[in-house]
This record gives structure tokens, C-alpha cells and sequence, in this order.
């Protein structure tokens, strides 16, 4: 992998409503913003020539986080303990993405027009979140904010190990042997 490849990050934020990720869509509609999920995520884009030369990306390695709001210093904590200092970092421009919390990155700054050009501009962000909504409201029919980290967790788990599945069933195998028991009531 050259430096190139492993450097460039695409940064993007996750606005999500408690009601969607219980109910599905039919929530449909507006919720205030207490009831909101604020995910923030960062996606290593890996760039290679195809076998005709062209250049081309693909998704790499994943990091998701829950914050409480999109400051700087949260922003900046992300940054620093999920993306090596002197990244490239890719974001669509939004004013929250200050100068200070990407002060040690190379800030590239895509902007989009309209939303739906944002899936053109940030492929795979983009899609990491569609599947993540999908798989939080298909899959577990939505789940309560104090469990949203884990689920996180658990994704990001999944897709970092998406092209060795063996390598994940050894990880947690390796895992659980390390870990005390947890009982139902420590889960509640």
C-alpha cells in the first residue's frame, strides 16, 4: 500500500432520529433533537489503477463514533484517535468541520450542491451509513440509544473484516477467551 493509498480519509456526520432507528420509517417526519443520534464516521479510501489504468477507489478500513454534538474538540478527539496526523481528510465542507479540530490533517473539502449529489462525491461514506440505517432498522428493528455504541462496535467490526471472515471468528474466538462472563443483569 503507498502512502497515498493509506492516507486519504473521507469524514462525514450520521443525524439520526431515536424515532427511525425504533420504529423503521414510519417515522417519517421530524424529531426534536434530543431524540437524535449524532454518529460521526470515517472511512480510509484506498485508491488503485484497475487493470485497464484507471484510477479507481474503494472503501478500506471503518471508524465509527456516537458524539453529543459536532464541536471541534469532539470532532478533534475522533480525528486523533481514529486518523493518522497528516491524513488527508475528505468532507463535504460543512462550517462544523472547524479548522481547528482538522488544524493537523490536509483538509480536502468537496462541496455538493444538492444532496443528491453527495452519494456521487462521497460514495462510500455514504453508503456505509445507508447500510448501517438498513441493518439497524431491518435487521435488529431499530435499537435504544444506550445500545447504540455496541451496535456501532459490532458493525465495524463486521465490515473491517468483511473480506476474511475466518479472521473475524478467530478474533472473537481470541476475544472471548480473555473476557470474564457477563451476566443478564449487568446487560440491562
Amino acid at each position: 500500500m503507498t502512502p497515498e493509498q493509506s492516507s486519504l480519509v473521507s469524514l462525514r456526520l450520521m443525524n439520526h432520529s431515536l424515532e427511525e432507528l425504533q420504529k423503521g420509517r414510519e417515522a417519517g417526519g421530524t424529531a426534536d433533537a434530543e431524540n437524535k443520534s449524532l454518529v460521526v464516521g470515517a472511512i480510509e479510501v484506498l485508491v488503485f489503477e484497475d487493470s485497464k489504468g484507471k484510477r479507481r477507489e474503494r472503501a478500506g478500513r471503518l471508524r465509527l463514533q456516537l458524539i453529543q454534538n459536532a464541536n471541534q474538540e469532539n470532532l478533534g478527539t475522533f480525528l486523533s484517535q481514529n486518523v493518522e496526523t497528516n491524513s488527508k481528510v475528505r468532507t463535504d465542507g460543512w462550517k462544523g468541520y472547524s479548522e481547528t479540530a482538522l488544524m493537523e490533517y490536509i483538509h480536502h473539502v468537496r462541496v455538493v450542491g444538492t444532496g443528491q449529489l453527495a452519494h456521487k462525491k462521497f460514495p462510500h461514506i455514504h453508503r456505509i451509513f445507508s447500510n448501517l440505517k438498513t441493518w439497524l432498522t431491518g435487521t435488529h428493528h431499530g435499537v435504544e440509544p444506550k445500545h447504540l455504541p455496541s451496535y456501532l462496535d459490532e458493525y465495524v467490526f463486521r465490515f473491517n473484516r468483511r473480506n476474511t471472515p475466518m479472521a473475524a471468528f478467530q478474533t472473537l474466538l481470541g476475544i472471548s477467551t480473555q473476557k470474564k462472563p457477563v451476566t443478564l443483569q449487568d446487560l440491562m
